[in-house]
């Protein structure tokens, strides 16, 4: 049995429903593509498929198929990989983040990296979760925060830093607040997809710093909306420094509470090892992590003003 031949039949039938379906989009005879499935059960003791009014898969099937399915889309890379000049990249690169992040700095990275590239395609999913890169099929995915134990590698990209600010017009008329506490006193703008109570957190001499509940008067889901509410002189804001960076340094936000701010968080990029043979992978990455390197230069003297 040529068991790569026998999974990609065994996948394309749960993908397609059905025996015959399978047949023709490999393309194969029915007669061949079940003796496959078969010679695959056999391979393994166990059914894989049942048959109702649509081919299902059984509990064992279930276990076999999404690794059945990576292990294709392996063989595929590595053959693409041996196939073509290395430093020609090609194929379809599917990439999730965090919907901010992605919106607003990796899809702009995106224009130059295909116009290097142009036989990559990307797509780029934007989750605000983690996600299963193997049950997703998800090549690459952008995560915030400290990294579980995992058998993902990671590449570092960057550290988030959160900051609170408001107008010259808002501080004006309200004065400047000087340490959280005082933010009880302030119209704070909330990112919040359920307004209610938030929290920010400040430092406070630990590791992990201190959370302050905040009661804002205005409440988005849009974290964009919120600081051009705060530029206008709504209030003050809690965002990611590169999200009030131009801002800042145009005097349209003012930094506040300096001396009490948060640790920062870290950005990664996550892949899995296998996907380290490929060349669209490895060309992405490095082009993710220069492309970055280049956004803190250019922004690292006045974050630390």
């Amino acid at each position: 049995m040529d068991q790569l031949a026998a999974m990609a039949a065994f996948v394309r039938a749960v993908e397609t429903g059905s025996l015959s379906a399978a047949a023709r989009s490999l393309p194969s005879s029915l007669t061949s593509v079940s003796r496959q499935i078969s010679a695959l059960e056999e391979h393994f003791g166990t059914r894989l498929l049942r048959t109702t009014r649509r081919l299902a898969l059984t509990d064992d099937g279930r276990i076999l198929y999404e690794p059945a399915k990576s292990i294709l889309g392996e063989v595929r890379e590595i053959e693409a990989a041996l196939a073509r000049d290395p430093h020609q990249p090609s194929g379809r690169i599917r990439l999730s983040s965090p919907s901010l992040i992605g919106r607003l700095v990796i899809a702009p990275l995106l224009v130059e990296f295909l116009r290097r590239y142009p036989a990559v395609a990307v797509d780029l999913l934007l989750i605000d979760r983690a996600v299963d890169m193997v049950e997703e099929d998800i090549h690459l995915a952008v995560r915030i925060g400290r990294l579980r134990d995992s058998q993902l590698v990671a590449r570092k990209l960057t550290d988030l830093q959160m900051i609170v600010c408001a107008s010259p017009d808002y501080l004006a008329r309200r004065g400047e607040p000087r340490t959280p506490d005082d933010l009880a006193e302030h119209d704070c703008l909330v990112f919040s997809d359920s307004p209610g109570s938030a929290e920010w957190r400040f430092a406070d001499g630990t590791k992990t710093g201190r959370k302050f509940r905040i009661s804002g008067r205005l409440w988005m889901n849009s974290l964009e909306a919120l600081v051009s509410a705060a530029r206008e002189g709504a209030g003050i804001v809690c965002a990611p420094s590169w999200q009030v960076q131009s801002d800042l340094a145009s005097d349209r936000l003012q930094r506040l509470l300096i001396d009490h701010e948060p640790a920062p968080t870290p950005l990664h990029l996550m892949l899995q090892p296998s996907r380290l043979a490929s060349p669209k992978i490895r060309a992405f990455v490095d082009y993710l992590v220069e492309q970055w390197g280049k956004i803190d230069a250019v922004r690292a003297p006045s974050v630390h003003s």
